[in-house]
């Protein structure tokens, strides 16, 4: 058996161990390493700090159970017997199997613990403090002043480490197998822990890098040492850290994020440049401590389109109630001109195809108040081949020329129960991914058809019976097994960063889940893709309300109060009124109709606009008119479709969705309460 030179003849050991103990005590993530016999092996600072330990339990050859029992002693584990206790952990210990978990602390502080097991026996551990990461929006400032800090307090513990680890490698002169084998196992935890740890001399070349470090750049392990930062980074990353090396290298602390593409992906890192600095005041070099910031850049961009989609939302929210009120102005107008010259062919001919721009306004307005959230669901019968005959045209105005469009509905006559906004704007969104997946142009496809689900139920996670199914194929390039697992998860996406929320597939998921439906995908890379939707069949509708709009209108002949701020409206609905047989008296706010109905006693019906200037809305109008004259009838408008109403009131007064027609207002006013 070779002999082990002494410890003068390995000048290299002590050197090496130095390094690697002090940038183990520079990271802000506590470490422990136990051997097979359950005994500390080493340590850092910081596990001391985030555990409360006191400094004299971490000693090499610690046992383990005393660590637990301090914890234990001081109620650490909660009430209950402290032996019990210590055995219960000590027996885990043993059987020491890989963990991931939270622990939080009785001074609040959140720790994350994940324990690997050494291939010796024995385990490590790292303890990372992740409290600020639940608070990074509100606390972002606060966190730069505690690295500056913490930075400081790591350069005086630097120098008071290296001058203490002289003196243990004086004491441990004697055992430099020992020192040896501390050196393999530091190498292991910080090939093991999720940090890149580097360090650069003077030259901008590489002294150490640990495993992570190699592999983030896509370099076999070891093959970082002894090049060049520019040719291990390459340019595309050096020249956005370039300025942070310089500082580093003119010994200051600097803290920079950057990005760089990896397998076709952007991810972005955190890095801190820690100079090393002799006592002389000469910089030899820096450490680098880096990590993956990716999926929180991620989550950052997801909350920033969340937000911009509310701000979408109420913005919706207020045009559309201006612009149902110029519907109402327009449409109003319209069909009154239109009945005044019914046989006037001239006049019609203009009249007719401004009405159905208008209807389609409306039809514009729901849809958006849909995407916007502004607008409830409204599940209702609808004829699954129209729907899609009519998206077909509208996607085919979004699709480049180099992709065609093809439909299938020669076994559509099926119908389903569902929003119809929304299953537009699903079909719509898995026609848009159908684009983004051929970029060079291909085949759209869009098919319908009943089907008996039995076995296949699974597939869509809903029960067995009869559904219509709804076909979207592509054959663009199609998606790996990795990314269709996660396809449906809200904010993943496979388009470059900033141009794709990941809400899309989740929203149509998400839609059909509620419409007692499911979605199953089939992919494979560069086969193209299928999306195939399921959705209850349903009866066609009978349309009742149908027959009774062939009913004879009931004429007018009660007063009525008509409560509106906008004159243009007001003009139009008086109008209605006026040409239904009612007579009308006006009031353009709540306080000017309260007074009108304690002085006119001939008023029947008030007809009221619920949005209105004057601190007092249409509800509360009606709950005040109801409370004084019980016998009125009540009839509120709104070009809101889904108004708040005020907590105390009932939800059985009629509302009138703005624009309306004649018709519609007379029917309203029948039912009005």
């Amino acid at each position: 058996m070779p002999t082990i030179p002494p410890l003068a003849e390995q000048p290299e050991l002590p050197q090496r161990f130095d390094m690697l103990q002090a940038g183990l005590d520079l990271l802000d993530q506590g470490i422990t390493v136990f051997d097979a016999d359950l005994k500390l092996v080493a340590w850092n600072q910081t596990f001391l700090r985030l555990l409360d330990f006191p400094a004299h339990l971490a000693r090499v050859g610690a046992p383990f159970e005393s660590f637990i029992r301090f914890n234990a002693e001081r109620g650490e584990y909660g009430p209950g017997d402290i032996d019990s206790q210590v055995e219960e952990r000590l027996a885990a210990a043993r059987d020491f199997a890989p963990h991931i978990r939270e622990r939080q602390r009785p001074n609040g502080r959140v720790l994350l613990l994940r324990g690997e097991p050494l291939p010796h026996k024995g385990f490590v551990t790292l303890y990372s403090d992740i409290t600020e990461q639940r608070y990074i929006e509100h606390l972002t400032e606060h966190q730069n002043t505690q690295l500056e800090e913490r930075v400081r307090r790591r350069t005086a513990q630097l120098e008071n480490a290296n001058a203490n680890l002289r003196r243990v490698s004086e004491e441990n002169a004697r055992n430099a197998a020992a020192l040896k084998r501390s050196e393999e196992r530091l190498r292991l935890i910080n090939d093991t822990i999720p940090i890149l740890l580097g360090y650069v001399d003077k030259d901008e070349v590489y002294r150490y890098a640990n495993k992570g470090y190699s592999d983030w750049y896509g370099h076999p392990e070891g093959g970082v040492t002894g090049r060049d930062v520019l040719d291990v980074i390459g340019p595309q990353v050096y020249s956005q850290v370039r300025d942070s090396v310089e500082k580093a290298l003119s010994g200051e602390q600097v803290t920079y994020e950057y990005q760089m593409e990896r397998d076709g992906q952007t991810v972005f890192a955190r890095s801190t440049l820690v100079p090393e600095i002799s006592p002389e005041g000469e910089t030899l070099g820096f450490f680098v401590f880096s990590h993956d910031i990716t999926e929180q850049k991620r989550m950052q961009a997801a909350l920033v389109q969340a937000q911009k989609m509310e701000a979408i939302g109420q913005l919706t929210g207020g045009l559309a109630h201006d612009f149902n009120n110029l519907l109402t102005v327009i449409i109003g107008n319209l069909a009154a001109l239109q009945d005044h010259r019914p046989d006037d062919a001239g006049v019609n001919e203009f009249v007719e195809p401004a009405l159905q721009s208008a209807r389609r306004g409306v039809q514009l307005i729901k849809r958006l108040l849909t995407f916007s959230r502004q607008q409830p669901l409204e599940p209702q019968t609808v004829a699954v081949g129209p729907l899609i005959a009519g998206l077909a045209k509208l996607v085919r105005r979004s699709l480049p020329e180099s992709i065609t469009i093809s439909t299938d509905l020669d076994h559509a006559d099926i119908h389903a129960l569902v929003d119809p906004g929304q299953l537009e704007s699903a079909l719509l969104n898995f026609a848009l991914n159908a684009r983004d997946a051929m970029p060079e142009g291909g085949r759209l496809h869009i098919a319908a058809r009943p089907v008996e689900l039995d076995t296949d139920a699974v597939a869509f996670d809903v029960a067995l019976g009869r559904y219509a199914l709804i076909e979207v194929a592509d054959n663009g390039c199609g998606m790996d097994a990795a990314t269709l697992a996660r396809a449906c998860e809200p904010f993943f996406t496979t388009k470059r960063f900033g141009l794709g929320s990941g809400l899309g597939l989740a929203m149509a998921y998400g839609f059909a889940k509620q419409s007692g439906g499911g979605i199953a995908i089939h992919s494979q890379p560069g086969q193209g893709t299928t999306v195939l939707l399921v959705l209850p069949l349903t009866q066609a509708d009978l349309r009742p309300d149908d027959a009774a709009a062939d009913l004879p209108l009931v004429s007018g002949g009660e007063l009525v109060l008509l409560v509106e701020d906008d004159p243009n409206v007001r003009r139009v609905v008086r109008q209605q009124l006026i040409d239904l047989g009612y007579p009308v008296i006006e009031a353009e706010n709540g306080a000017q109709a309260l007074e009108m109905v304690e002085q006119i006693s001939d008023i029947a019906i008030v007809v009221s606009d619920i949005i209105m200037p004057g601190g007092m809305n249409g509800r509360q109008l009606a709950a005040t008119v109801r409370q004084r004259r019980p016998d009125m009838r009540l009839l509120l408008i709104s070009g809101y479709s889904d108004e708040a109403g005020d907590p105390d009131m009932s939800d059985d007064l009629p509302v009138l969705a703005k624009p309306f027609f004649r018709e519609e207002l007379a029917r309203a006013l029948q039912k009005a309460k």
